[in-house]
């Protein structure tokens, strides 16, 4: 019986088999692929050093976002020999955890920033900022030199802290309370830096537009670009699931 149901002759000619079992096969493919993540609680597998954006990168990524910076340049490190030779170790989902949204991007008019934390001074991503053909002469970027001059406006940093903890960001109560002071005591390097740097391990405390006398939307921004790609050791994480 069960040889001439499964007759591909007859499977083939017969449509209401044929949808009948491709369903089936669909179905049965389908709940061994999705039930399995019921029981689990991530399928990201955190790495040692990940940690949630302080306030004032978490500001200068709103910025980067605002200014469309994700149309150009792409956070993400493909596994090709090519990629990692230009732009360092492929990208970890461990990485992008916190990030909402994502900037994996689908387009690279620049490139990659996935890892440029700490390529360049504070001095060059100013300038850059400011008139990116002064040190890239081929580069197509707009300036942005009125980042330098805006003062950063962040009263309600701990309100996008809050949002972010809802989705599953593990801001505590402590920092969120401690939000704005955390935000300008970071970008102005004025006050006790162990506490922020307790809760935010590998925290950058300077000032990096190089005025020191205001805190400005430049501030974050190179605060962000400059923690990206610095909090994983991203040789020791592969390593260990390696010999997992």
């Amino acid at each position: 019986m069960a040889s001439k149901i499964f007759d591909h002759g007859r499977i083939e000619r017969n449509v209401t088999l044929l949808l009948v079992l491709g369903l089936l096969t669909v179905a049965i493919g389908g709940i061994v692929e999705i039930a399995p993540l019921f029981w689990i609680d991530s399928t990201i597998e955190k790495v040692e050093g990940m940690r949630p954006y302080t306030p004032l990168e978490q500001a200068g990524r709103n910025i980067y976002i605002r200014e469309g910076c994700y149309n150009c340049h792409s956070q993400m490190i493909r596994p090709f020999r090519d990629e990692t030779e230009r732009y360092g170790h492929y990208s970890l989902a461990a990485e992008s955890m916190y990030d909402h949204p994502f900037q994996w991007g689908s387009k690279r008019t620049g490139p990659d920033l996935a890892r440029v934390g700490g390529r360049y001074s504070d001095e060059w991503q100013v300038q850059h900022l400011k008139d990116p053909r002064s040190v890239v002469p081929e580069s197509i970027m707009p300036t942005y030199t009125f980042l330098a001059s805006r003062e950063l406006k962040a009263e309600t940093i701990g309100d996008d802290l809050t949002a972010l903890r809802r989705v599953g960001v593990p801001y505590t109560d402590e920092d969120v309370k401690k939000a704005y002071d955390d935000l300008r005591l970071q970008g102005t390097a004025g006050g006790d830096q162990a506490d922020l740097q307790k809760r935010y391990p590998k925290a950058q405390v300077r000032d990096y537009d190089g005025d020191p006398a205001k805190l400005t939307e430049m501030d974050a921004l190179v605060a962000y670009l400059q923690m990206l790609g610095t909090l994983v050791d991203v040789n020791k994480a592969e390593a260990k699931e390696q010999f997992k």
